[in-house]
């Protein structure tokens, strides 16, 4: 992958961390400096930890891959883009306001998800790891901040169409990788 597509897979990575933190800015209104720092660094922290696993893990199936993985990245982004747009119609539960470790790693964990899969297939296309990761976890980082300060600033924020965005931009990358 070249740097344009790590940064589009990094905005569509991003998003969840857009969303979570948006949903954060609307409920707090005190210590909103501190608050959205500390959530956009575990967003980031984690959107670029969990590649690197992802990564790594597909060292171990890279031989016996490597034959087919421009249709296992396609099956991957594939998935991961309609995962978000399905997820789009979904109806949200009430966001959860938490600032304890343990939610907060909650949080990292479960939006980064996404990311350990998009991890494999930066081993699949042979992406460099670290400028991948360092990407990944900036752009998740601007997102979380800029998602909390929309929260907190418009309170009303049609997230589906962010989803159906990121959505998008995974399955342009899934049929991106058959063709180029």
């Amino acid at each position: 992958m070249n740097f344009i597509e790590i940064f589009l897979l990094a905005v569509a990575l991003g998003i969840d961390c857009l969303i979570v933190s948006f949903s954060q800015g609307l409920i707090f209104f005190s210590n909103r400096i501190k608050i959205s720092l500390i959530l956009a660094f575990i967003m980031g922290f984690f959107q670029g930890f969990m590649p690197c696993i992802g990564y790594l893990g597909a060292d171990y199936v890279y031989e016996w891959v490597q034959p087919i993985s421009k249709w296992l990245v396609f099956i991957i982004f594939m998935i991961l883009g309609l995962k978000f747009i399905f997820e789009a119609f979904q109806k949200k539960e009430n966001p959860i306001s938490c600032l304890d470790i343990k939610c907060l790693l909650g949080l990292g964990i479960a939006t980064s998800i996404d990311a350990l899969v998009a991890g494999a297939s930066l081993k699949l296309t042979n992406s460099l790891l670290f400028l991948s990761v360092v990407v990944i976890a900036l752009v998740s980082f601007i997102m979380s901040t800029i998602g909390f300060w929309f929260g907190n600033f418009f309170k009303r924020f049609n997230s589906a169409i962010l989803e159906i965005i990121g959505g998008l931009i995974l399955i342009f990358l899934a049929f991106k990788s058959l063709f180029f």
